[in-house]
Parts: structure tokens; sequence; C-alpha cells
């Protein structure tokens, strides 16, 4: 049933809030896939119990400095918080990596450990590409 309500429209102020709500939805996710506790967050990431539940709640902003105690206390990447929060712009796909990144059934850690070895793969076959290409006598040179 349409009662004619339009929805207002959305901002920068309302994009901001919604990364709040974001990053506090992702470390609350984070945290349960960890099975810490709020209080043990608390103090292994050096933040008060309240300011880390209106983070989780999307009340308050954190800080890239707060962002990365609580990546450390959750033993995740600080760049994959910075990332949810918005202050860092989404890494270099592929469908490698993305595929790693939606995978729900690793942790952050996980994540990154599998996308390092990846990118270090990556690196090392196009170091060894010029020397493969010398070999091909297909390859021309100009």
């Amino acid at each position: 049933m349409d009662d004619g309500a339009v929805d207002p429209p959305t901002g920068p102020i309302d994009k901001v809030a919604d990364l709040g709500r974001d990053i506090g939805a992702y470390i609350r996710q984070q945290r349960n896939t960890a099975k810490i506790s709020l209080r043990q967050l608390s103090k292994l990431a050096g933040v008060s119990n309240p300011y880390l539940s209106q983070i989780e709640r999307g009340v308050r902003k954190p800080s890239a400095e707060i962002l990365q105690q609580i990546a450390k206390g959750l033993r995740i990447s600080a760049e994959a918080l910075y990332v949810q929060a918005g202050i860092l712009d989404v890494p270099a796909g592929g469908p490698v990596p993305d595929a790693v990144r939606a995978d729900t059934a690793l942790s952050e850690r996980q994540k990154q450990v599998l996308l390092d070895i990846y990118e270090s793969f990556r690196r090392e076959n196009r170091a060894a590409e010029p020397a493969e290409n010398d070999n091909d006598p297909d390859f021309s040179k100009e």
C-alpha cells in the first residue's frame, strides 16, 4: 500500500552515518566469528567497553587509529577495517581476490594470508615472463 511518502534524499551526511553503521556491523560480525566478547575485545584493543559498544551500534564512527587497535584485537588486517569504514578504496579485484574476500567461511586473517600468497605467485610469474618470452620464437621484439 503506497501512502505517498517519499524517502528523503541521501546526502553526504547520510552516507557517513551509513558507513558508521556498516563498520560497526562488520566489527560485530568479526568479533562474533572470532568468538570474542565485547568486553574481551575492549581489553585487547585498549578501547573502552561503552565506546566499542557505540561503534558496533553505529552511534560512533571510529578514527583510523581506533580501527587499527580494533583490528589488532581481532587479529585481522587494519586494511580490511579501513576499506569497510571508507577510509581506503577497495583493493584491486579480479576473480580470485574477489572470491577470497567474499568467502564467509574464512576469517579476515585467513583471507589476507591467501591473498598475500596469491599475489606473491603472480609477482613471481610476472618476473619470469621476460625470460620465458626471450626463448619463444613467436615473440617479436621491436
